[in-house]
């Protein structure tokens, strides 16, 4: 009985290798050899009074031939190189056009609240005169340099020549009205970066970038 086991268990891992291994797939050839002693392979049997030898040839699996790199055009000599991103635009910022108190001058600042100064009275266009009316002997005496001849006596050109305080007037820009400013002072940086020195360059090549960004968002 444990003779028969051992046979059946051998016969099992016999039949389990013979399943396993399998030989490779073959094709049968056939040698044909002439009466000129020419050799011909042929995978048909060969024709009377050929010499007749049978070959078993190993298929060789076939390779998928790798894919065909595609070939990137080269650019053209003499091309342009290609064009630069665009800069990211950037918030309108706010800007103001201010009048100057002393002569009504307009210019603009990004601040609408700017700090008072002091200024002659006289430059405000109130009570001014020239030097030569307020100092001469026939307007008052000013010229006198003696303190008591011109105690208590007060001159139009003593007034005009005094300081006031005064703050400059001004008003936020629109949308529109802040795109021409913005386009007035990025010709005004290129103008100056087009003359400027290398060592000079920097800053103002840093406000052409700020203001390239900032006219982005004015479109067109």
């Amino acid at each position: 009985m444990r003779c028969s086991s051992a046979l059946l268990l051998s016969g099992s891992l016999l039949l389990a290798i013979g399943l396993a291994w399998r030989p490779a797939a073959a094709t049968q050839v056939y040698e044909c050899v002439g009466a000129d002693g020419r050799k011909v392979y042929q995978d048909t049997p060969c024709r009377p009074g050929q010499r007749q030898q049978s070959l078993q040839v190993r298929d060789v699996p076939s390779i998928r031939p790798a894919a065909a790199a595609v070939p990137v055009a080269a650019a053209p000599e003499g091309s342009p190189p290609p064009m630069a991103e665009p800069a990211p635009a950037a918030p309108l910022p706010v800007m103001y056009a201010c009048v100057r108190a002393t002569d009504g001058k307009t210019y603009l600042s990004a601040n609408g609240d700017p700090a008072p100064y002091q200024a002659p009275y006289g430059m405000l266009g109130a009570e001014q005169q020239p030097l030569s009316d307020v100092y001469a002997p026939d307007r008052g005496a000013a010229s006198i340099s003696a303190p008591e001849s011109n105690r208590g006596r007060v001159t139009r050109g003593l007034v005009a020549s005094n300081y006031v305080w005064v703050q400059d007037q001004c008003r936020r820009l629109d949308p529109d009205e802040t795109c021409q400013a913005l386009q007035g002072a990025y010709a005004q940086n290129a103008h100056k970066l087009h003359n400027a020195f290398q060592s000079q360059r920097p800053p103002l090549e840093r406000r052409d970038a700020e203001l390239r960004a900032q006219l982005a968002s004015c479109g067109g």
